[in-house]
């Protein structure tokens, strides 16, 4: 299955890369969430220095690779370039990303090397997708020892098991998790937290622990006939395209996509990708209420989906135990704001199979099963302290879906970065920041236009973090 943007050939590339006019106070710098020094890296490739280039990615971001593919690029950094002031087609950051990562993936080049000298202390990272790998990348390469714990049996969580195929092969996230394991992380799959090691033995055993576990399983619709063989869930879909062979995935001819947002979007394209003859996406809303980019929205459209708007499901249509369709009604806003389904207005749509993309359900609950103490907010997502990642439980910290309620890989990466330098400040007792590419250090060595100087002062955690030295787990929020 082919790639949905093909990478730059060599000279496309350079051509590209001199468009950039390698702003310093780079508005594109500000648009990523973990930094890359974007002109930095566009100036190497200019230059012909691609692993040059790709060393300034992967310092920043050690998914970077990924995040060239599946990045929503065109929200982000290249909808921030300033060309779009000048009316003209702003930097395709996003595949040139690609050309620089993919130049040493491809030859087997390692820019990043681990530190000589670890600092004596160990921290355990729960979870092995993008916030995880983030966080224990950047922890590693501070001199930090990081064991990783996954449940599944391959690392790189929604990487490896719940992007569209299309997008991103499971391959490249295996590639990136083994750049991770090359730092010195211990990576060990097939263990889970809660089941084979408890809480407890986390917090005894580490000096700290980062969360990063992503999210549960999907919503259900809560309807009759949701458990019929041919109604699954979009991601339980999308993962079987990256544990199977292609040809073995079942697919129907017809297949109605429950949602209105990337995941369906996914769900929907990789249907017509795998052989369907009609794929229809269901959405409660009007198309503007959608939270799919518009982008990806257009790729669908590209692909000849459907859409029934304002629609939404009452009911499976079943014959001897199989989909045959599903019972829909039409909706309508209400004065006060709220949906409500139109009387009369019920209509049956064709189908053999439904994919439900209705989000997922918060793992913050569980976690508390495993870490009693641990504080859950509002939407079920684990409470903690945008800055650093740090919990109400003083050696505890957090980052990615299961803490911003579901964003992009590239904001749980950010976020992974950001808890491994609160956890660097609440152990090591420094004054510690996310880092600044050498680039955008001004004379002075104090950063200049890179938007990434936010310190995290040992100050504010001393207090808390002498208190809690002889009662470590009194889950009490730092000072």
């Amino acid at each position: 299955m082919a790639d949905i943007q093909l990478p730059m050939r060599q000279m496309e590339a350079r051509v590209e890369a001199n468009r950039c006019l390698y702003c310093f106070d780079a508005p594109c710098i500000h648009a990523c969430p973990t930094g890359i020094d974007v002109p930095a890296f566009i100036r190497k490739i200019a230059g012909g220095n691609e692993i040059g280039a790709a060393k300034t990615i992967l310092e920043a971001n050690i998914l970077g690779a990924s995040c060239a593919r599946i990045c929503p690029t065109k929200v982000l950094c290249e909808g921030a370039c300033v060309l779009h002031d000048r009316d003209e087609k702003p930097i395709e950051i996003g595949r040139l990303q690609r050309h620089a990562t993919d130049f040493v993936n491809d030859r087997g080049i390692h820019v990043l090397k681990p530190p000589e000298k670890k600092n004596g202390k160990s921290v355990a990272v729960v979870g092995s997708g993008p916030a995880g790998l983030g966080c224990a990348a950047e922890l590693a390469q501070l001199g930090y020892q990081v064991t990783i714990f996954e449940k599944s049996k391959l690392p790189g969580g929604l990487n490896t098991y719940g992007i569209a195929y299309y997008k991103l092969k499971p391959q490249l996230s295996l590639n990136e998790a083994e750049l991770v394991k090359d730092l010195g992380v211990d990576i060990r799959c097939g263990v889970e937290v809660g089941r084979d090691i408890s809480g407890e033995e986390l917090q005894r055993d580490f000096d700290a622990v980062f969360l990063g576990l992503g999210l549960g399983d999907g919503n259900r619709l809560g309807i009759d006939g949701e458990n019929l063989p041919e109604c699954l869930d979009a991601l339980d879909f999308i993962e079987q395209i990256h544990t199977k062979p292609l040809h073995e995935i079942p697919v129907g001819h017809q297949v109605v996509v429950i949602g209105g947002g990337n995941t369906a979007i996914d769900a929907a394209t990789q249907s017509v990708r795998l052989g369907a003859k009609r794929v229809t996406m269901v959405y409660r809303r009007g198309e503007s209420q959608m939270s799919a980019y518009p982008f990806e929205f257009e790729k669908a459209k590209h692909d000849s989906v459907h859409f029934l708007f304002d629609s939404m499901p009452i009911s499976v249509v079943e014959v001897a135990g199989h989909v045959v369709g599903i019972r829909l009604a039409r909706t309508r806003m209400t004065a006060d704001g709220k949906l409500e389904m139109i009387p009369g207005s019920e209509f049956t749509q064709e189908c053999d199979m439904i994919l439900k993309a209705v989000g997922q359900e918060k793992q913050a609950e569980i976690m508390r099963g495993i870490f009693p103490k641990i504080a859950v907010g509002l939407g079920g997502v684990i409470t903690r302290d945008q800055m650093s990642g740090a919990t109400n439980v003083s050696d505890i910290f957090v980052g990615g879906d299961c803490a911003n309620g579901g964003r992009e890989v590239v904001n749980a990466v950010g976020e992974g970065k950001k808890a491994a330098h609160g956890i660097h400040a609440f152990l090591a007792g420094e004054r510690a920041s996310l880092p600044i590419q050498p680039s955008r250090l001004g004379v002075d060595g104090s950063a200049s236009g890179c938007g990434l100087h936010n310190p995290i002062r040992a100050h504010e955690l001393e207090a808390h973090w002498k208190a809690n030295q002889s009662t470590k787990n009194s889950g009490e929020h730092r000072g």
